[in-house]
This record gives structure tokens, C-alpha cells and sequence, in this order.
């Protein structure tokens, strides 16, 4: 069982197993036992869309939620910066340990590698921005580009 702590200082216990599962899958239509279903494939979407990746969240912790009377909206509200990267590390972990435990490996190592091409996709972002001449989009915004007739 991983856990992670949102910006409101709760402490959240991940457990994925069969009814967890069954229970997003009912309430939200993800399969979480199968990542590599669907196209893209769920690990990609779950990777990429921070608000599915809350609604999955906040179905895996309901019934804490539940229990502590913390609405969806109050559970989403409280995973911003700090808070949403610390629960997708928590569950991704989560969802290596059952694959590992379940017998597929395979499944496991799906989700390792999401999680190294969610860095790197994320490295070579910042790389590109970084190489951005502002001052040069600004002159050609204006057609005073180098190399462009002034007139």
C-alpha cells in the first residue's frame, strides 16, 4: 500500500486490488488492469491528463474519502503541484507493486517505463523551451526579424 500526503496535509493510502479495480472501472470506465489497453494506451492518458489521473485518485481513496467527508471537488482541489506529482509517484508505485505481486512483470515494467518516458518527455520539454530566443519571436512577430526587409 502507497500513500501520499495532499496540499491540505491528508494523508492518502493507495491499495490497488481486484475491487478497487472493479470500482473504477464501474464508476469511471478505466480498466486499470489493463495499462496497456485503449489508444492511447491507458498508461499514456493516465500520464498525460492530471484530471483523469485525480478522478482515478480519488475512486481508489473513496472510501476514505468517504469516511473523512472529503468530496471529489475538495479531494481535486487539494492535489495541485507538490501534491498531484507525489500521488502519481505513489500511484504508479502502487500499480508496479500489484503487477509484481499479481505474476505480470510485464505489466510492471509497462508502467516503470511510462514513468521514465513521463521524465523524459518532460527533460526534453524544458530543453526545447529553453532554446526559445525571445527576443528573436518578438522581432518576428513584428516582421523585424533578422534577415526580413524592414519597411
Amino acid at each position: 500500500m502507497k500513500a501520499f500526503e495532499d496540499a491540505k496535509g491528508r494523508r492518502w493510502e493507495l491499495s490497488l486490488t481486484i475491487g478497487s479495480a472493479k470500482r473504477v472501472l464501474e464508476k469511471l470506465g478505466v480498466n486499470l488492469l489493463e495499462p496497456e489497453g485503449g489508444e492511447p494506451p491507458l498508461l499514456t492518458r493516465l500520464g498525460a491528463d492530471a484530471m483523469l489521473l485525480c478522478d482515478v485518485l480519488y475512486v481508489l481513496c473513496e472510501p476514505q474519502a468517504e469516511k473523512n467527508a472529503v468530496s471529489d471537488i475538495d479531494f481535486g482541489e487539494s492535489l495541485g503541484g507538490d501534491a498531484i506529482r507525489e500521488a502519481m509517484q505513489a500511484f504508479y508505485e502502487e500499480l508496479i507493486y500489484f503487477f509484481q505481486q499479481s505474476g505480470r512483470p510485464d505489466r510492471a515494467k509497462m508502467v516503470q517505463k511510462q514513468r521514465e518516458m513521463i521524465r523524459l518527455a518532460v527533460q526534453n520539454a524544458e530543453g526545447l523551451v529553453d532554446r526559445i530566443d525571445t527576443q528573436e519571436e518578438v522581432l518576428k512577430a513584428f516582421g523585424l526579424a533578422s534577415g526580413s526587409s524592414q519597411g
